[in-house]
């Protein structure tokens, strides 16, 4: 690898802050930046935007113009090398005449997968790749877990007490959290591809589980996804209005009827009686969802952990009390020796008026 300058890390930065822009709008497609430039002057930026539209290397070397020629470009993942919905990203950085190309991360998908890079190689251009390279997976987490695990990332947020209650005895929950804590959620829930829970939070609840940001701000809307085994969603559902793209996972045998004519169903196999967790997180992947965020009650949020499919934990901790009897955070297995407990990283804390933000991942 070669030994970056101050000026690589300093536009390769950029370019992170700018793919960072298409956190809410990419999906399924990785957000990415790209800036072009000639020594510490920025001739051309730009960021992919929404899946269908030109990459960030296009709207780079649009603004750059006759200045690409012998420039560097900074791409924060691997330039595409296939014919997609959009022409390959390497011919149009080969065509533009530059004379570097700095890469944060090799793109996984099995299109790319390096024929980006050698593309670019092959017609003299120098390549450098790794530069900034965790940052830029962080940003694409869901993406690469797709790719690569063949599942999405799955991040499950809770919101409890300081005692670790979510909900009184009798099913009471709104509100535990503030509302800067509550306008948080809304930004996890629009970079996900999928908002999840289980059919027992919507005979409970009656969630909307829908985004909504503030007037303006754009955002590709998350599918809702309620594992609903017997198909017990009642009619008046929120979740069956149709103002969301909206999918129940059901068991085989179990037939939709009229309640079910604005959403999509689809079976998914069992395993002890419920449906198999694992092979419908495949099935969002199939369908090309990166990250799915889980809103449910402790019961499915147990399961999903003690399964070993919670990638990331998102907690929101109130300074208030609910008492013993008040609902806790997850049902798991009960342990018989404290080798057994499930450890947790802290990924990092955050104040939200009142209320804490913790996000952590298993080791």
């Amino acid at each position: 690898m070669s030994a970056f300058s101050g000026i690589d890390h300093a536009h390769m930065a950029h370019a992170l802050r700018l793919a960072e822009r298409g956190l809410y709008t990419t999906q399924p497609n990785p957000r990415v930046g790209c800036v072009i430039a000639h020594g510490d002057e920025v001739v051309g930026e730009g960021w992919h935007q929404r899946a269908g539209e030109p990459h960030a290397e296009v709207f780079a070397l649009r603004q750059a113009g006759e200045r690409a020629r012998d420039a560097t470009a900074y791409v924060t993942l691997e330039p595409c090398a296939h014919h997609g919905r959009t022409p390959p990203c390497a011919d149009a950085l080969i065509a533009s005449g530059v004379a570097r190309v700095v890469i944060a991360a090799e793109d996984p998908f099995p299109q790319v997968a390096g024929r980006g890079i050698e593309k670019l190689r092959a017609v003299g251009i120098a390549v450098d790749i790794g530069l900034m390279r965790e940052a830029a997976r962080e940003l694409n987490i869901g993406f690469f877990s797709r790719i690569e695990r063949g599942r999405p990332w799955l991040r499950v947020k809770l919101a409890m007490s300081l005692d670790g209650r979510t909900a009184l005895a009798n099913g009471e929950s709104k509100w535990i959290t503030g509302e800067a804590a509550r306008a948080d959620v809304q930004r996890w829930r629009a970079r996900s591809s999928a908002i999840l829970t289980g059919s027992g939070t919507v005979l409970a609840d009656n969630p909307q589980l829908t985004v909504r940001l503030p007037q303006g701000e754009a955002f590709t809307p998350a599918l809702r996804v309620v594992l609903d085994r017997q198909l017990r969603t009642p009619v008046g559902s929120h979740v069956l209005d149709g103002s969301a793209p909206t999918l129940l996972l059901h068991a085989s045998g179990v037939d939709p009827d009229h309640r079910f004519q604005h959403v999509e169903c689809a079976s998914v196999a069992e395993q002890d009686g419920a449906l198999d967790l694992s092979a419908a997180l495949t099935l969002l992947a199939e369908r090309g969802c990166n990250e799915v965020h889980v809103e449910a009650g402790p019961t499915l949020c147990g399961a999903l952990f003690a399964a070993g499919l919670v990638d990331e934990l998102l907690i929101y901790v109130a300074p208030l009390l609910l008492g013993d009897s008040a609902h806790p955070l997850l049902h798991l297995p009960t342990l018989g020796d404290m080798a057994e407990r499930w450890q947790l990283r802290p990924v990092e804390q955050r104040q939200l008026g009142n209320d804490w933000r913790l996000r952590l991942r298993p080791p």
